[in-house]
């Protein structure tokens, strides 16, 4: 089953991605995932198959997640390090932030251990526990023995189209925000109109992921936009009913709807 950033960001693609995966475990069938390389470009890949992994069981709401390597577990600094300890547990992002996270000294695949890290993150941020260790440990793993490192979720379960959507998706282009639109879009759950924004960067088309970004060019939210880079300008500080007047009812809409916007904390996470 081949898929790309775009396949799962758009919202029919995205129930059609899910409701595919789930008939095909009803029948007995194990899907073998990918990224269709074939179709993906440097702007709609998934950069990794971590990444790929955390986010598909995410979609498919998986009991855990296992993540192999050719390091056994996560260690507090370079394995091969005298003094350096295995890590058994990790219960929140709070407990990485002071460690020396080491790199995979293989050369196969597209992660090493920096990129395992943060797809336990985004698993565990969806409920989905998550195991990492190395290959010939993944049997013992399944089992429940005490072996890599056990990722604790940090989120509630749920089928959130935003987790991939800030997740799975590279910003084509950025909309900034003036203080009154952030404050609708990231504490209100408003959508983003034309009227709150004060520039656009970028070149992107209609449906295209966008970063919404405060004046001090902050992220703080990322959608996908309702038009193309070079309608944009043209719209910014002005109502949607005065732009219906002027250039028709097509115009009266939003630039982003919230139905297609994720809020991020600052540094750009969800």
């Amino acid at each position: 089953m081949l898929l790309t950033a775009d396949d799962v960001t758009r919202r029919t693609h995205y129930t059609n991605a899910r409701r595919t995966m789930e008939r095909l475990l009803d029948l007995g069938i194990v899907p073998v995932v990918n990224e269709n390389d074939t179709v993906a470009t440097h702007e709609i890949r998934f950069g990794d198959n971590d990444r790929l992994a955390a986010l598909v069981a995410h979609l498919i709401d998986a009991d855990a997640l296992v993540l192999l390597s050719d390091v056994d577990a996560l260690y507090d600094g370079p394995p091969a390090r005298e003094g350096t300890h295995r890590i058994p547990r990790v219960a929140g992002s709070e407990e990485l932030a002071e460690l020396e996270i080491a790199g995979s000294g293989s050369g196969v695949g597209t992660g090493g251990m920096q990129t395992k890290v943060e797809a336990a993150t985004i698993a565990t941020s969806a409920g989905v526990p998550t195991v990492l260790t190395a290959t010939p440990l993944a049997g013992a793993a399944l089992d429940g023995d005490d072996v890599g490192t056990i990722f604790v979720p940090t989120g509630r379960r749920g089928r959130a189209r935003r987790l991939w959507l800030a997740h799975a998706t590279t910003a084509r282009g950025s909309l900034v925000l003036d203080d009154g639109a952030v404050e609708a879009v990231t504490r209100r759950g408003k959508s983003l109109l034309p009227a709150g924004v004060v520039e656009v960067t970028g070149r992107f088309g209609e449906g295209d992921a966008v970063d919404l970004v405060d004046q001090q060019r902050r992220p703080v939210a990322r959608g996908l936009v309702n038009y193309a880079s070079a309608e944009v300008p043209a719209l910014l500080g002005r109502s949607t009913k005065e732009l219906a007047r002027e250039l028709g009812p097509a115009y009266e809409r939003e630039l982003v709807h919230r139905d297609d916007l994720v809020v991020l904390r600052r540094g750009g996470a969800p």
